[in-house]
């Protein structure tokens, strides 16, 4: 019988110790994938960062791109006005020759006239004019005969006149237009030029426009890509955490069937105490003490002496137990001490108000507050408004969230809470 309890305390002990490493294993890899998701979390900042960075400058150069089309249509109208003025002054060129072209007809045709008279008069000298003029009859005749040779003259020399003012004219005009169409031609000639470097540009600066989308598709796929890391990392800790709770629980177990086959085994042994060494219950109080000592230094001694090191854990059950006689008075000293009524050793996790947390950032708590870093906390199974006490500080439950036993406090950061991870504590109510 002694040896089978002693196997029992042996059992519960290895078992106790198994859950306790399997337990720091689980929250050793809550803090493995929490580092991860932090990693994810600034790899997705740097992703977010650059995609902001590229849409601004694909945004500018979406601007420079708009204005580059308004100069190149610009200049589409001013090359294709150039190109009808350039048609219409051609045409007047055309007409200017023409003009000229007649001019220079009626002028020859003038000066061979003039010169037909001019060689009749060295021909027949000048007496002709003379003997004209003095074979007149009357002297009305000799006037009039006079008359008309000086309008003869003054014709020629008018005809002589304009015909040299015409050519000067004409001269002018045609040198004026070819001076005109040359500066159309050089204006829109660099108009032209002008226009081709408008497209170049342009399609440069599409060029760089189309290189900044794939950019920021690829930003936007690895931020794709890291979201779903943190979703996984996330869905990671969730369960790691259930399970670390799911070990304590076990853990808990193992804790108290140990301390239940320590408790057996002391009962056991006082049993053989009383029935070997006569034990009477009629005797004074001064008397069952010191016997009751003395037995528990035989059964020890009987231990050591029967099994060996089995009587090691026959001692350390001993112990186990005068620990959960401690701990029992030291709740019940806490409960009366001010520090409000113990709850138990309770899980401890950390949350705050953004999407990734809630679902939607800025969300009010559960019970209409706006929460607040160091007060608000989240736990099911107390009403809104009760005190909690958690490693000295003071908290207010006003959210929902997590069963009883689960204590979820709230940060103002993300970041904040990440660092918090998954924690135990003592908790107390206050109210």
């Amino acid at each position: 019988m002694k040896n089978k309890k002693i196997f029992s305390l042996l059992l519960a002990g290895l078992l106790t110790v198994s859950l306790g490493t399997t337990a720091f294993a689980a929250e050793d890899q809550i803090a493995d994938v929490q580092a991860q998701k932090q990693e994810a979390e600034a790899g997705l900042a740097n992703a977010q960062a650059n995609i902001n960075s590229l849409e601004s400058k694909k945004q500018e150069l979406e601007s420079y791109l708009a204005d580059l089309n308004a100069q190149y249509d610009e200049l589409t109208n001013s090359v294709a006005q150039l190109g009808i003025e350039a048609a219409e002054k051609e045409e007047e060129l055309n007409q200017v020759k023409i003009d000229l072209n007649k001019a220079r007809k009626a002028s020859d045709k003038q000066y061979e006239a003039m010169k037909i008279r001019i060689a009749y008069m060295y021909e027949k000298g000048g007496s002709s004019a003379l003997e004209l003029l003095l074979s007149s009859k009357s002297i009305a005749e000799f006037l009039n005969r006079a008359e008309n040779v000086a309008q003869i003259s003054e014709y020629d020399r008018n005809m002589l006149e304009k015909y040299e003012e015409l050519q000067k004219s004409i001269s002018e005009q045609e040198a004026k237009v070819k001076e005109e169409a040359a500066s159309i031609n050089a204006l829109m000639s660099e108009r032209a030029a002008k226009q081709q470097e408008v497209q170049a540009m342009a399609a440069s600066t599409n060029d760089s426009i189309s290189s900044y989308i794939g950019q920021i598709s690829a930003s936007q796929e690895e931020a794709s890509a890291l979201m779903a890391e943190i979703s996984s990392a996330d869905n990671s800790i969730a369960s790691l955490m259930q399970q670390a709770e799911a070990e304590k629980a076990a853990q808990e177990a193992a804790r108290a069937a140990r301390e239940a086959a320590e408790a057996e085994a002391a009962e056991s042994n006082q049993g053989g105490e009383e029935e070997d060494y006569g034990y009477d219950p009629d005797e004074d109080t001064t008397e069952s003490s010191s016997s009751s000592t003395s037995s528990n230094i035989i059964v020890e001694e009987e231990d050591e002496e029967d099994y060996g090191d089995s009587g090691e854990y026959g001692s350390s059950g001993e112990n186990g137990g005068e620990d959960s006689s401690s701990g029992s008075s030291e709740d019940s000293s806490s409960s009366n001490s001010g520090q409000g009524t113990y709850l138990g050793n309770f899980t401890l996790t950390a949350y705050c108000n953004c999407a990734q947390c809630c679902g939607t950032a800025g969300n009010l708590t559960a019970s209409g507050t706006v929460p607040t870093a160091g007060n608000t906390v989240a736990m099911a199974g107390v009403p809104f408004g009760t005190q909690l006490m958690i490693n000295g500080n003071v908290y207010t439950v006003e959210d929902l969230g997590t069963p009883y036993g689960h204590v979820d406090i709230y940060f103002d950061s993300h970041s904040e809470a990440l660092s918090f991870g998954l924690q135990y504590a003592d908790v107390y109510q206050l109210n």
